[in-house]
């Protein structure tokens, strides 16, 4: 029994491990397909092509001075960024690994109260900042995070109604990679919408977007505490991408087919901001509530047919 659980705790650091490394040099990945889009080099001068950007990004970044602001709770200030982390990184709890890991029965509820929770550290970031921005930000975060996680629930009520199990292990069984392809197609589509705006990412990224908000809920932030921020949302959009590869492509293991997937799609978060203009905030919450949600009740009663 202590063996086990020395394994999983070696399993879940490993792991932590490369997920901070793949955020790392996913932040160079769009840096240099955005730089390509835009007509533009892109980094190239840290290392062989760039290829050590990351890393002197990190170091600027922990060694920048972090500002005291005079009328704030500081103390929520500073723990929000990193609870913001622990979130995201608790999301990769949920993967079934083979052996050697946690067994969660009901995973997929428990990626549902994770997620619902990564809100509160936004909230928190933003009122602690005292600033109008960042409280604007955290708001328009809380409104639009809240909206889409209802069809992002309605497309997994019916993911877990098809196979009678709340465990991710019994949702990515698929005999046939084709059969979730072709039944699941209009869920993958509004997942894939809905996931971008759960990361807060273009052209949902009204919770930062710069135009107006100079930067939204993290306005007060640098150094380590941005960092962290960073850090989360990176990590989430590597997570919602590979939860999608297991939710609607049909992989029953790990393996490198798996791993190129999961970039393909963290490279569609990319080419989307690249190439998509932000959306005017009522047709936001006009499209969650009119369009994705009626869609999703509606082909949730059409998979309640199949019984």
């Amino acid at each position: 029994m202590v063996l086990e659980y020395f394994i999983s705790i070696i399993n879940y650091f490993v792991m932590f491990v490369l997920i901070m490394i793949s955020v790392a040099f996913m932040t160079l990945l769009e840096q240099k397909v955005v730089g390509s889009m835009q007509i533009r080099v892109g980094p190239n001068k840290t290392g062989f092509w760039g290829v050590l950007q990351p890393f002197a990004d990190a170091v600027k970044l922990f060694f920048k001075e972090n500002m005291n602001l005079q009328v704030s709770n500081m103390t929520v200030f500073f723990i929000s960024p990193a609870m913001s982390l622990m979130f995201s990184l608790g999301l990769w709890l949920t993967y079934p690994f083979m052996e050697g890991g946690l067994d969660f029965f009901l995973g997929v509820l428990f990626f549902i109260c994770l997620s619902s929770i990564g809100i509160y550290p936004i909230m928190l970031m933003g009122w602690a900042s005292n600033c109008k921005y960042s409280m604007m930000g955290s708001m328009r975060a809380m409104a639009q995070m809240i909206s889409y996680e209802v069809s992002l629930m309605m497309i997994i009520l019916s993911l877990i109604y098809m196979k009678s199990s709340f465990n991710f292990k019994d949702l990515m069984d698929w005999e046939f990679i084709l059969l979730s392809l072709t039944i699941y197609f209009p869920l993958s589509t509004i997942w894939l919408a809905s996931s971008l705006a759960e990361t807060n990412r273009t052209p949902y990224d009204f919770s930062e977007s710069g135009s107006e908000l100079v930067s939204g809920f993290n306005t007060e932030y640098s150094g380590g505490g941005f960092t962290l921020i960073f850090l989360s949302e990176y990590s989430s959009i590597l997570f919602m991408s590979f939860l999608f590869c297991i939710l609607f492509l049909g992989y029953t293991n790990m393996n490198l087919f798996t791993l190129f997937s999961t970039m393909v799609i963290a490279f569609l978060f990319i080419w989307i901001r690249s190439t998509m203009p932000r959306y005017r905030y009522d047709k936001l919450m006009y499209l969650a509530w009119k369009v994705f949600l009626p869609v999703s009740l509606l082909l949730f009663i059409y998979y309640l047919s199949f019984n």
